[in-house]
């Protein structure tokens, strides 16, 4: 008698993971994994799917998210979920929640509002702080069962906080005795489950009372002893973020190759073209070959389109956000600022008036409307110059500004301004088109579950398929490529070496997409977080199934019910006989 399996997927177009050619086949699964691959007559299943004409993928894995939050009050990671997602890595960027003292919860909740524009009152409502230790986080995250699987990492900020106190607050640096403690918390927070360390040493994350995020200053003395904590674990990865302002950018580099020989662990940092300095991510692509030629394992993670901010009256900026008269009504409902707005008087008044300098580096870059834009529905990504409020300005013969007030009032209010602040120096993708092909990057930063006022970029999966596998022209990407860059590359980059593949014993977590469909809703905010707190939700269309562990958790992107995902503690090892 023929084995019956639980999932049956027949007649699909499949994409690996390999970056092997498409080819069609059909897939069984059964407890969780993939059980055979091949043309499966004479076999049957509790649940068959005709996938005829259709794309199916491994699931997606995202190593650059900020659920960390989330993770903890939600059993729904959207807009991640909508995107094919089915393991989400959190904890980048050196921010989180453990560990913890109880006095210093505050701390962190300040240092998440302003770092990833989570408003504190969700924070507050939404967190139990039923952890101390970073093993106590993670059994709170194990406790609940969600639509994807999620790995934590060990950010910087709580833990050097947690060992000194104020005097992380106020940068001192750590003492013989604080690396110990760090180090030994570090091993700690590896062998409880933790899938590595971050940190950041960038000027634009500071927390909402203004404070830099606390490991800024932190010395290479310090950075290297959490590393050898990784080493004494004997697992981890580490995630760095960096200004790599010039000239120092080689001595910062060459402090990282250092940190990551003494660890002998991998390493992958946020890597974009910065607008004021267009060039020098070439610089680090350089240095990163070296360093991968000498034998360390480092990588850049990019982003498949610009890095951009959403401004609109519903969102946390827009282009009257540091205006006089604007502070004013922001505290007001969005009914009310609308009607505000549209009043003439208020009109004029406001566009008589100058911004005001608060000292905020993002603030300062969108203050020119030439890298401003109608994002448009459906989303328009890839705007060219002539399509700038500036230039559309000069046509009409108007000031900017009048141009961007009356698109922020259209659609009722709830129009969306598209402004890149990276990656789209020269008004075109082709920089990561670049950034995509090299072979010592990672597919990343679409920061899900953070700034969710003005950041819209847990869409970059569906980006990546649709814009550079689909509507590129002669210029667009292999899909299979495309697939396995974002699956099998990005899950053994932080060591999930048991999902990424379509192949026997591999986790079952695939995509089942139409590829024709495939497309990016225009993004809309929802009221739906603790406190009664807004966000920024974006829907895709095209994803025909979403499949995690076997079980379908998305239909034609409407949520199942089901919720299958688990946290992943750590490294996960090969299946045997692959």
């Amino acid at each position: 008698m023929s084995e019956k399996f639980d999932l049956l997927i027949r007649n699909a177009t499949i994409a690996d993971g390999s970056g092997a050619p498409l080819f069609d086949a059909d897939v069984a699964v059964a407890d969780g994994v993939i059980r055979e691959v091949g043309r499966l007559g004479g076999v049957s299943a509790t649940e068959e799917i005709d996938a005829r004409g259709m794309l199916l993928t491994p699931g997606f894995v995202d190593i650059h998210t900020h659920y960390d939050g989330q993770a903890v009050w939600d059993a729904q990671l959207a807009s991640s979920s909508w995107h094919g997602v089915t393991t989400a890595v959190m904890g980048n960027c050196g921010v989180g929640f453990a560990p913890v003292r109880d006095e210093d919860r505050q701390r962190l909740v300040e240092l998440m509002e302003g770092v990833e524009d989570i408003p504190g009152a969700v924070l507050h409502e939404g967190l139990d702080w039923n952890w101390r230790s970073f093993g106590d986080y993670m059994d709170v995250l194990a406790g609940r069962k969600r639509d994807m699987d999620v790995c934590a990492q060990l950010p910087h900020a709580p833990l050097r906080l947690f060992v000194m106190g104020e005097r992380a607050v106020n940068l001192e640096p750590a003492t013989e005795q604080d690396i110990a403690a760090m180090r030994r918390l570090t091993t700690e927070a590896m062998r409880a489950g933790a899938i590595g360390f971050t940190t950041s040493r960038t000027l634009n994350h500071r927390a909402s009372t203004g404070d830099l995020t606390f490991g800024i200053r932190a010395t290479e003395q310090e950075l290297t002893g959490i590393g050898l904590g990784l080493r004494d674990a004997g697992g981890g990865v580490i995630e760095f973020i960096s200004d790599w302002d010039t000239p120092d950018l080689e001595s910062e580099f060459g402090m990282v190759r250092r940190v990551v020989a003494a660890a002998g662990r991998p390493l992958s940092f946020s890597l974009a073209q910065r607008h004021s300095t267009p060039n020098v991510w070439r610089e680090l692509i350089g240095l990163t070959r070296q360093a991968v030629a000498d034998g360390l394992s480092i990588k850049g993670q990019v982003a498949p389109r610009a890095v951009a901010v959403l401004m609109g009256l519903q969102c946390s900026r827009n282009p009257f956000s540091e205006f006089p008269s604007y502070q004013r009504i922001a505290p007001k409902p969005f009914a009310d600022r609308l009607a505000i707005m549209r009043d003439p008087t208020f009109r004029a008044r406001l566009l008589g008036e100058s911004r005001v300098d608060n000292g905020d580096p993002i603030a300062k870059r969108l203050a020119s409307l030439a890298m401003v834009f109608p994002l448009g529905n459906p989303p328009n990504y890839a705007p060219t110059e002539q399509d700038s409020l500036a230039t559309e300005a000069r046509r009409q013969g108007r000031n900017p500004l009048e141009v961007a007030y009356d698109r922020l009032l259209e659609d009722g209010g709830r129009n969306f301004l598209y402004a890149p602040v990276a990656n789209y120096a020269s008004y075109s993708l082709d920089v990561c088109r670049e950034m995509l092909q090299d072979d010592n990057t990672l597919i990343g930063l679409g920061d899900g579950g953070a700034h969710v006022n003005f950041i819209s970029d847990a869409s970059y999966p569906t980006y990546l398929l649709s814009y550079w596998g689909r509507d590129r022209g002669a210029d667009k990407f292999d899909v299979s490529w495309l697939v396995k860059r974002h699956t099998a590359d990005n899950a053994r980059a932080v060591g999930l070496h048991d999902r990424g593949l379509v192949a026997p014993g591999m986790k079952a977590d695939l995509n089942l997409i139409d590829l024709a469909r495939l497309s990016i809703n225009r993004p809309q905010i929802a009221a739906d977080l603790p406190a009664g707190g807004t966000r920024l939700l974006q829907r895709a269309g095209g994803y025909v199934a979403t499949i995690v562990s076997g079980i379908v958790t998305y239909r034609d992107g409407e949520a199942t019910g089901e919720l299958p995902g688990k946290l992943v503690r750590g490294p996960q090892a090969r299946p045997a006989g692959r």
